[in-house]
């Protein structure tokens, strides 16, 4: 499970002076959800979920991830989570197979596992093709795969997903969305950020609308149906969006 509390990060700019990036949120993601989190280019989205990854120390507030604080347990958070960033950040010199292992091994999982993990990653990816070919020689989806495959090889409870499907082909990001949602019926914990609106509706048990730091909306969305004029969720977020810019 995943309890946010109070978060806040501020930035200190030179030029633009304090910066509030993610401001006193406030969300909870238990096992068996996947927890939708939505906004424009620079929301506080990465923000947020590089503080939950461990990758970034929050300013204010507590997050608990399976019961481990991100600050005072970092090392045990990450044992915890797989973490799929919108930065690939992949080693160009390693083929898939190389990275793959890699990542299995600092995992502590023995190598047979990691190879029928791994098969059945790459089969249900279609990573098979291009399992050889070195990182630097992929095309973006490809990649994307890839660090999908990175993220879960060591079949973690709690996934943080940002952008999942950014770069793939309509098939292969079908494909993904099915295995998200299959992570949700085995029991884990999901955060899924995408700016895909419609990927939102079809996913995600619960969404949060984040606009400026601020989270502005949070519920199923049957919930944010009833708070707004319109029954289609891309025209519930630009309407909340539109009356937070309002109020400034």
């Amino acid at each position: 499970m995943i309890q946010v509390a109070g978060l806040t990060k501020i930035f200190n700019d030179k030029k633009r002076g304090k910066i509030v990036a993610v401001n006193n949120l406030k969300f909870n993601c238990r096992e068996g959800q996947i927890f939708g989190l939505l906004g424009p280019n620079g929301a506080g989205k990465t923000t947020t979920l590089r503080i939950l990854a461990t990758m970034m120390l929050p300013t204010k507030g507590e997050v608990i991830i399976n019961g481990f604080d991100v600050v005072k347990d970092a090392n045990k958070v990450r044992r915890q989570i797989g973490f799929l960033s919108s930065e690939t950040g992949l080693y160009d010199r390693f083929t898939p197979r190389e990275t793959i292992k890699f990542f299995g091994r600092i995992n502590g999982m023995e190598d047979k596992i990691i190879e029928k993990k791994m098969a059945e990653i790459f089969h249900n990816l279609d990573m098979e093709d291009f399992q050889e070919v070195r990182v630097h020689k992929l095309s973006t989806g490809m990649k994307q795969k890839l660090s999908i495959a990175r993220c879960i090889i060591h079949d973690p409870p709690i996934l943080i997903l940002d952008e999942p499907t950014l770069g793939l082909d309509i098939i292969t990001a079908r494909t993904v969305t099915e295995y998200v949602k299959r992570f949700r019926e085995q029991g884990k914990c999901i955060i899924y950020s995408t700016h895909l609106m419609r990927e939102a509706e079809r996913l995600c048990d619960v969404i949060a609308i984040i606009h400026q730091g601020n989270l502005i909306a949070q519920g199923r969305l049957e919930e944010l149906k009833k708070n707004s004029s319109s029954e289609d969720l891309e025209e519930i977020f630009f309407e909340l969006i539109t009356q937070g810019e309002n109020l400034e």
